[in-house]
């Protein structure tokens, strides 16, 4: 595996493969010292043209917990203000040796050009482009759902495990969604059963030809797919046109009476079901405060398995193959 640009192009062992390796990390950042020496001497830049917080804050953490050397570059403030093309940040990149690029762009297809083009020789990681594709974020909801659907609520017996027979729910604003389309995807490709859950108009073109199922009514998926668990998408008013996202549902009180997850709907499901969202929330429309901060919400802990699954990404991009082909790190070992 030399780039991670989308879940499309992970095999099923090798997605299994970087499960198995977040576990082992996320075992040593339970420990004191939770700073492992695997990546000392390489350098990784995270480019991001477009704001976050998580995204960029994990990837960073996860380099540097793997000591790696860290480069935050910002869109905003930096030379691409002043016109410089994404050819030409690629290359100054490269002159400054970078190992490994992580990219979050606006444009859909960015982060593969880059792998791609030519202009750099770097492992590239796709931290979201455009409504595309985010690998990583789908990664660590899979993680997570494993965590707690298989092996007994931990990490001990998933390794080597799928999530054949489970069913997820992914309900909201799939249309605008990257983590939507990455996370039907993968877990497909790890045996779940996914039902997408939307009103009309927030549905992609072309949606029937994806590994799922589609859905229009949040509360009759509840009681017909018994869901294990239920992911919450953001309305992304931001890519609405007025930004109120009255193009696309009538007012928001309507649509979080018809696909919002509140306390209601939350005692429907399945008693051992977890409650996911990407992030950021937006408390009181797509999910009540109650929802959020409920005892099977698991949303705190998705940001913490996002180290743990991105550092796992890192280690096997960078240093997989000097460790040996298929070797997954333990503290006997690579740790």
């Amino acid at each position: 595996m030399r780039h991670l640009l989308s879940t499309a192009d992970l095999a099923k062992d090798d997605a299994i493969l970087l499960l198995d390796t977040a576990a082992q990390m996320a075992a040593t950042q339970a420990r004191e010292m939770k700073k492992l020496p695997t990546l000392r001497g390489r350098t990784v830049v995270n480019l991001f043209y477009e704001d976050s917080t998580r995204t960029r804050i994990s990837f960073e953490t996860a380099a540097k917990r793997l000591s790696a050397d860290v480069i935050n570059f910002s869109a905003k403030g930096s030379s691409v203000s002043k016109g410089e093309s994404l050819k030409d940040t690629a290359l100054t990149l490269h002159a400054m040796g970078a190992d490994a690029v992580v990219v979050r762009h606006q444009a859909s297809g960015a982060p593969h050009m880059l792998a791609h083009a030519g202009w750099l020789d770097a492992a590239v990681l796709n931290a979201g482009d455009g409504m595309h594709q985010h690998p990583t974020q789908a990664l660590l909801d899979a993680f997570t759902i494993r965590r707690h659907l298989v092996g007994g609520g931990s990490d001990a017996g998933t390794e080597g495990t799928d999530l054949a027979g489970l069913r997820v729910a992914i309900v909201g604003d799939v249309l605008h969604s990257r983590v939507a389309r990455s996370n039907v995807r993968l877990l497909h490709t790890l045996g779940a059963r996914v039902t997408l859950v939307a009103p009309p108009t927030l549905l992609p073109v072309g949606v029937e030809t994806w590994p799922c199922e589609v859905s229009y009514h949040l509360d009759e998926t509840i009681e017909r797919a018994k869901p294990d668990a239920v992911m919450m998408l953001r309305v992304q008013r931001e890519r609405m046109s007025g930004g109120a996202g009255g193009a696309f549902f009538p007012s928001a009180q309507e649509y979080s009476r018809k696909f919002g997850l509140g306390s209601r709907r939350l005692a429907r499901l399945p008693g051992h079901a977890i409650v996911m969202h990407p992030g950021p929330m937006n408390r009181g429309l797509e999910i009540s405060a109650d929802a959020a901060d409920h005892a099977r919400s698991v949303i705190v802990e998705q940001v913490a398995n996002g180290i743990a699954v991105r550092m796992a990404a890192l280690y096997l991009l960078l240093a997989g193959n000097d460790a040996g082909a298929g070797s997954v790190p333990n503290e006997r070992t690579s740790l």
